[in-house]
């Protein structure tokens, strides 16, 4: 889950593909590659990095560089929220930044990339659950995409009952993806500030803070040798600072309000294939007939909510993951 929320307000589907500029089309690629990267970039982090520090790490370091872009072009009313609104992107941080990402970065110790991302997958079928909790009701394809969605996730989930990959890595990515969806959720219902990367800078800090806590919390600074950090993972989380959270998310952003939310909203079963394809070419993740498999069905589950919920009125399409939202306005990203 690789991504801070915001809920910007989204534009409308109207217009024909063919006015679409390049520019659409090229921040659309950002999203498709750099988001669904993050999960491989993770990955690489934790080889010789601890988890929750690492996560603490990238979000802190771009938090405090999208603040300071904001104080240098905008000066202090850039930043400038009310407590309700300081306190709602709190929460929305911690809840997207710490409990999403910061559990997706845990599991990915023993969780391959693609996998993971995956799993992340499912996020807005947990987004039609909760809704309807909320007092709306779910449409029957938006059912049918829940249920063939939990369809996949059982199949995916298939090696760690079997015990070729650790079913406590899957068990908190999937725990993840409800914690990213809860925070997905409730950024729609609480005061956020209207400024979209002000909102961003004090969920990713707020989140930052949480992982550096739960991190100290779990005993990772304990024998932590910063020599003994490859160079490598080094490169994997400046990769995920500046172009995970910072450049993606701006691009998302800025699609929102400059594309129609129906082909924004392709990234969320774009960004699996991405990591699932960029886990296998480089760090040579098997492609087994499980994640094969669920991850078809899981895609498939979450293209039919997607094309479903962009038609309601008044609601976006509920797509995303852990690895963020860099965004995540109204759904959720990707834990990566």
């Amino acid at each position: 889950m690789t991504k801070a929320a915001t809920t910007p307000t989204p534009p409308t589907d109207a217009g024909p593909a063919a006015r679409l500029g390049g520019a659409v089309w090229l921040a659309l690629l950002v999203v498709y590659v750099v988001w669904g990267s993050t999960y491989l970039a993770i990955r690489v982090v934790v080889e010789t990095m601890p988890s929750f520090l690492s996560a603490s790490a990238r979000f802190l370091t771009a938090g405090l560089l999208l603040a300071g872009y904001l104080l240098v072009r905008q000066g202090p009313a850039g930043l400038k929220v009310t407590r309700r609104q300081l306190a709602s992107s709190a929460l929305v941080g911690l809840l997207l930044l710490t409990g999403g990402n910061g559990m997706v970065v845990l599991g990915e110790t023993s969780v391959p990339s693609g996998l993971a991302a995956l799993l992340v997958a499912a996020v807005p079928l947990w987004m039609v659950v909760l809704t309807a909790f909320g007092g709306e009701r779910p449409r029957p394809a938006e059912l049918a995409g829940v249920l063939l969605g939990l369809v996949g996730l059982g199949v995916l989930s298939a090696p760690a009952i079997g015990g070729s990959i650790e079913p406590g890595g899957v068990i908190l990515i999937i725990g993840a993806t409800l914690l990213w969806a809860t925070g997905s959720f409730v950024s729609k219902k609480i005061p956020m500030p209207g400024n979209v990367l002000a909102a961003s800078a004090f969920q990713m800090l707020a989140g930052g803070l949480g992982n550096l806590l739960v991190g100290l919390g779990r005993g990772e600074q304990h024998g932590l040798d910063l020599g003994a950090i490859s160079g490598r993972s080094w490169l994997a989380l400046a990769y995920l600072v500046l172009f995970g959270s910072l450049l993606a998310f701006t691009a998302y952003a800025w699609l929102l309000r400059a594309a129609p939310l129906t082909l924004v909203a392709t990234y969320a079963y774009v960004n699996p294939v991405v990591a699932v394809l960029l886990g296998w070419l480089i760090l040579a993740e098997p492609l087994t007939g499980p994640t094969l498999a669920g991850g078809a069905i899981v895609v498939a589950g979450v293209c039919l909510v997607v094309s479903v919920s962009r038609r309601r009125p008044g609601r976006s399409s509920g797509a995303g993951s852990p690895a963020r939202r860099e965004r995540q306005p109204r759904r959720e990203r990707q834990a990566g």
